[in-house]
């Protein structure tokens, strides 16, 4: 890949084919996801009467999505009451089809700009901003699922099945690195 650059009010960078496919496949796969989730939402009258959207009052039992639908209301672990559950529940059910339809957002524009068979990708401010969202979504996600720890090793041993995907996660870091790198510079 040729690193993000910023050249006048672009900015700029190339993929290589796989690259490219490896990045679209990962988006591609976070946006059907995501959208399967929003799929998931209960049908209100209510909602539909008065144009206010709801979700899912329950937290997703995917870790992945787990991690990229957090809680909006924090509990008391040890001793969460009656209220605090009916709370998180009510601003699970309020918040997350906005968030959904944010992360969903940031895919189509990466998939939308991302060449299928690699080249060079020209993106607006706007556009690389939603890019760093999408990129965040995918490093959530494959961190989540690789259980990636801030004391891991940057290299896994041959034989640990997360090994090939971790290079991945680092390869998306760097990616992110360098477009914030390009939006700040």
């Amino acid at each position: 890949m040729k690193a993000w650059r910023r050249k006048g009010d672009a900015i700029l960078a190339g993929f290589e084919q796989q690259e490219a496919a490896v990045l679209r496949g990962l988006v591609g796969q976070l946006e059907d996801m995501l959208t399967a989730r929003a799929e998931e939402a209960p049908q209100d009258e209510l909602a539909e009467l008065t144009g206010i959207r709801t979700g899912p009052a329950e937290s997703p039992d995917d870790p992945v999505l787990s991690r990229l639908l957090p809680d909006f209301h924090r509990l008391d672990p040890d001793n969460p009451s009656r209220e605090d559950l009916d709370s998180a529940a009510a601003m699970r059910s309020l918040h997350e089809p906005e968030l959904l339809e944010k992360k969903v957002g940031v895919a189509k524009i990466v998939l939308d700009t991302l060449p299928r068979d690699g080249g060079s990708v020209k993106l607006t401010f706007e556009q690389a901003d939603a890019w760093l969202g999408a990129l965040n979504d995918v490093r959530l996600a494959l961190g989540t699922a690789l259980d990636v720890t801030e004391d891991m090793p940057d290299e896994l041993p041959e034989d640990d099945p997360r090994a090939p995907h971790l290079g991945v996660y680092h390869w998306l870091t760097w990616v992110q690195e360098t477009l914030i790198q390009a939006l700040t510079g």
